[in-house]
């Protein structure tokens, strides 16, 4: 079976992909990532992927139109021959041009339970400080494919996690980052072996 082609897109430190690194390494991938490209110039995840000796690129986005900045990623990706695109901390909204491009094929992580907590200002610290603030007892992760609605694409997988009594943003982001971490890997491999059909508003994970 031939092996996925992975390109990685991250604005920050990049925790996530060196999870997938890793475990394309391991041998719990059934594919590499080819290419990691940033909209920061010095966001560490360039750096994790230099040291892999993965090409890295960065394409700041100011002074460029939205669709200017998505050609430039969406040339890199296509010179690399990229089969699924990660989103592994993110920080840009796609237009539905680049988003339709790569429609059942761009995954995405978001550290609560969709489709609780998801959606605008719903990213890092926030969304575990909203989960607190409701008294939640219970958050955790999920890894879904990007569609036109934020937050709102096929989930993939979840996973679960206690909130604890004393818990801060911090220390839950903490918990559900390590599980994340777990997650993602999966849902790549999932679909490097071909386990994931969207059904509509569903994904159906394939038995063997």
């Amino acid at each position: 079976m031939r092996r996925v082609r992975i390109g990685v897109l991250a604005s920050g430190g990049g925790t996530n992909l060196q999870a997938i690194i890793d475990a394309c390494e391991r041998g719990e991938i059934d594919g590499d990532v080819v290419v990691v490209i940033s909209n920061v110039d010095d966001a560490f995840a360039l750096e994790r992927a230099r040291k892999h000796s993965i090409p890295a690129f960065a394409f700041p986005h100011q002074g460029l139109t939205r669709e200017q900045h998505e050609k430039d990623i969406m040339d890199c990706l296509d010179q690399h021959q990229v089969d699924l695109v990660i989103l592994a901390g993110y920080l840009r909204m796609f237009t539905p041009v680049m988003i339709r491009k790569y429609a059942g094929r761009m995954m995405n992580t978001h550290p609560a339970l969709l489709p609780s907590f998801g959606g605008k200002g719903m990213h890092g610290l926030n969304v575990h400080q909203a989960v607190l603030d409701y008294g939640c007892k219970v958050s955790g992760c999920t890894i879904h494919f990007v569609t036109e609605e934020v937050d709102g694409g096929q989930i993939i997988l979840q996973k679960a996690v206690p909130v604890l009594e004393g818990d801060t943003a911090e220390t839950l982001q903490e918990r559900v980052l390590k599980e994340e971490h777990k997650l993602f890997p999966r849902a790549v491999q999932l679909f490097a072996s071909g386990k994931l059909k969207i059904e509509g508003r569903r994904c159906r994970v394939l038995e063997t």
